[in-house]
């Protein structure tokens, strides 16, 4: 079942998801939501996923391996977050979760129902457009917002342009 967005109701306001991994397309995915959120009054929503299956260790150094992933996914975040302080002027959410990609991200947004539009951008490699490209294109079932797929020769200027 699709949950109503509240974004449009006196008090809440429309946010932009962005999803924080380690490609290289990432940080264009994240100037584009950023300036969105900023043109429409709205707010950026940062997102994190450290990947589920990492920890299948012993009990102590599962806990170790636990903890050095979430310090890692802590730092990464720090510096989103500087970089969309420094570049756009907003503050953005932060929010690092554990499991799968596909997951944290519908959890994400029946979660934060003012949680509007996700922002994705296509990566060039020849591999094809990027893990969470290929699996939004793969799930048979939808998020319940529409997901915007910056195409992969867009400069930040040229999203400057666009937003």
């Amino acid at each position: 079942m699709v949950s109503k967005r509240l974004s449009r109701l006196d008090g809440h306001r429309r946010k932009f998801l962005a999803v924080i991994d380690d490609t290289p397309e990432c940080s264009r995915a994240v100037h584009y939501a950023g300036r969105r959120a900023k043109n429409s009054n709205g707010g950026l929503v940062l997102l994190y996923i450290i990947p589920d299956g990492d920890f299948q260790q012993w009990l102590g150094v599962e806990e170790i391996m636990r903890a050095e992933a979430r310090e890692a996914a802590e730092a990464v975040m720090a510096k989103s977050a500087q970089t969309v302080r420094e570049t756009i002027g907003i503050e953005p959410e932060i929010v690092i979760r554990e499991g799968s990609a596909a997951d944290e991200i519908q959890k994400m947004i029946e979660e934060d129902r003012d949680i509007a539009i996700l922002v994705l951008a296509a990566g060039s490699a020849k591999d094809g457009p990027g893990p969470l490209v290929s699996m939004i294109a793969a799930r048979t079932q939808a998020f319940a917002i529409p997901v915007t797929v910056l195409p992969d020769n867009l400069t930040n200027e040229d999203i400057d342009a666009l937003c």
